[in-house]
């Protein structure tokens, strides 16, 4: 489903956000991507989401390449920034209508999607209020909902627990296993190593830009915890 295959990325400077980076999510997979701040996790995710140019590399979706046919690629993806960053003067519904409207989601269609997630997240009465009254994790649901809307191949997610409280959180986690059960598939971003141990299939661990473990969590951590194995090799790799 995705195809990562030597990403290099440069900042202006000479700085390596991304140093050669190889790896895959397979359909029906949650994916999760796991380092430090700073170790490259954010450049990553927003080169493939279409958002940062990169020098050297592919970046595939479903058999598309990101750099050579972008629209094509958006058009089977959905991306949720660790801090999003919505259309404020809008209502609640009216962003849902204009993600819709973007990806050519029926009013039929986009009208049942948005009562069940939204009542799912418990937002629901709140649709019809501003943005600007919203709060983070208000916002971050209203941002969940629009990647749903028009059943994406790939969702992309960084950090997408920030700002959740814990019943949300287990909300957005049961929709993840359903997303990927019907054979689209997650790639996301996080520092809760728990949650990435519980919920995902495989795991990548980046360090300064470079891939430093990938495989099944259980090839990845055998049997210590997400959180030691992560420890001990990112030191190691020092």
């Amino acid at each position: 489903m995705l195809k990562i295959e030597n990403l290099t990325k440069t900042y202006p400077g000479g700085k390596v956000g991304v140093d050669d980076l190889t790896l895959e999510v397979k359909a029906g997979e949650i994916y999760g991507f796991i380092g430090h701040n700073g170790a490259g996790k954010t450049t990553t995710i927003k080169a493939i989401a279409g958002l940062h140019q990169f020098e050297k590399g592919t970046i595939t979706i479903d058999g598309i390449s990101i750099k050579d046919d972008p629209i094509a690629a958006k058009s089977i993806i959905a991306y949720i920034p660790d801090n999003p960053e919505l259309y404020d003067n809008l209502s609640g519904m009216q962003y849902l209508n204009f993600v819709a409207d973007i990806f050519r989601v029926s009013k039929k269609d986009r009208k049942a999607k948005i009562e069940s997630l939204a009542a799912q997240l418990e937002i629901l009465d709140a649709l019809n209020n501003q943005i600007a009254s919203y709060s983070h994790g208000m916002k971050q649901k209203l941002a969940i909902i629009g990647a749903f809307i028009h059943d994406p191949k790939l969702l992309i997610m960084d950090e997408p627990f920030v700002g959740l409280d814990p019943k949300a959180a287990f909300t957005v986690k049961n929709m993840m296993r359903e997303f990927c059960s019907k054979g689209s598939a997650i790639f996301f971003s996080t520092h809760v190593l728990e949650v990435a141990e519980k919920l995902c299939d495989k795991i990548a661990i980046i360090k300064s830009g470079k891939l430093i473990a990938a495989g099944t969590m259980e090839e990845v951590k055998g049997n210590a915890s997400l959180e030691e194995v992560f420890l001990e090799i990112t030191e190691e790799a020092n």
